[in-house]
């Protein structure tokens, strides 16, 4: 489709186009095979690999689920969901808050973090060899500097949601 001189949307060339797919299959490839190589390793996504990382680096590994979920940029509903499962199975576990007894804080178990510290090595090794170590230091930092563009943009959008 061609530029109609200002009316309508502004379509992207077809350099943009080819730039746009490429992003979006990418994207969907490289996550769902690093997903994929996470449960088959040890039966756990993608998504609560990282809810496992962002709880082993937070303080007294726990955090608000409000602020779990705002940092995974995911619905407060799915967290929950997702951090269910989790606590089923023994890797974290949720109390109310202590600071005000509203929130509900989620805390990682030592089975969660012996979990993520046998998880991480193969998980790396994921991300590097489907992404980082396919391109040059300077194009994989420019893909970094992108995301932060659209990341910053979005945020300020929806200034309810603080990405940590």
């Amino acid at each position: 489709m061609s530029d109609n001189g200002g009316d309508g949307p502004r379509w992207l060339d077809d350099t943009e186009q080819r730039s746009w797919r490429a992003l979006i299959m990418g994207m969907t490839l490289l996550l769902d095979r690093l997903d994929d190589e996470l449960r088959r390793a040890c039966d756990l996504s993608l998504v609560e690999y990282e809810i496992l990382v962002r709880l082993s680096e937070a303080e007294g590994r726990q955090m608000r689920m409000a602020q779990l979920a705002d940092a995974l940029a995911h619905s407060r509903s799915r967290v929950t969901h997702t951090v269910a499962r989790m606590e089923h199975a023994g890797l974290v576990v949720r109390r109310s808050s202590p600071d005000d007894g509203r929130g509900v804080v989620a805390t990682m178990t030592d089975e969660g973090l012996d979990l993520l510290e046998r998880m991480a090595p193969l998980h790396v090794e994921g991300v590097r060899a489907h992404l980082v170590d396919l391109v040059s230091r300077e194009d994989f930092a420019a893909v970094g500097r992108v995301m932060n563009a659209v990341s910053d943009h979005l945020v300020a959008a929806h200034p309810e949601m603080e990405i940590r």
